[in-house]
Order: structure tokens, then C-alpha cells, then sequence
């Protein structure tokens, strides 16, 4: 199993709409979510930056997130997603949510 923990921006007009959205998080997305391995997933919001934190038990994880970017009802979910994010400037080319190093974990 291995950890990950990413943040993004939130834009705050879109607050209200990302909770509502994330308090009914469609079945589609959901099980695609559990057939990619991740697990113990949680997203958190402070000062219009959410964090985001899950982790992942399957053994390659490239190979589960392209299937889930393929994945029709995922993309329709992502669409009305994205434009409530804001992605930070110094994100990785290619990345969406910023992946953040895990500086501390006790069990």
C-alpha cells in the first residue's frame, strides 16, 4: 500500500457547488474509484485549497489512473470538476492536483 496525499485550489465561487457535488459523489465514480485500487479516500478544504488524501493497494499505478481517466462516467464527473478547481502554478507538465511528499506518518 503506499500513500498520497495532492492539493489544488478551489475557486470560491465554486465552494458551495464542489460541496454539494461531493456530498453525492455518483455510484459510477465511486466504484471506479474502489476498481482502481484506492482506498481510505478523503478530500479536505481549507482556505479554498483542497487536500486531498487516499491510498493505493493495487501494483501499477499508472495503469489504474489511465483506466480511470478513460472511464466515460469518470470523465463526465471531471468535467464538471475542473473548471470549479484551480490548478497551482507549479505543478508538474501533465499534472492536474499537485503531488506532495509525506514528511511524517505514524500508524
Amino acid at each position: 500500500m503506499k500513500r498520497y496525499g495532492m492539493v489544488i485550489g478551489l475557486k470560491p465561487e465554486a465552494e458551495q457547488r464542489y460541496r454539494q457535488f461531493h456530498a453525492a459523489v455518483w455510484p459510477g465514480v465511486l466504484s471506479m474509484i474502489r476498481d482502481c485500487n484506492i482506498r481510505n479516500y478523503s478530500i479536505y478544504l481549507h482556505h479554498h485549497t483542497l487536500f486531498s488524501y487516499f491510498e493505493y493497494h493495487g501494483t501499477d499505478f499508472a495503469a489504474d489512473m489511465a483506466r480511470m481517466a478513460a472511464d466515460p462516467t469518470t470523465q463526465q464527473w471531471w468535467a464538471i470538476m475542473e473548471p470549479m478547481q484551480s490548478p497551482l502554478p507549479d505543478r508538474k507538465p501533465g499534472e492536474w492536483w499537485v503531488a506532495i511528499d509525506e514528511v511524517f506518518h505514524m500508524d
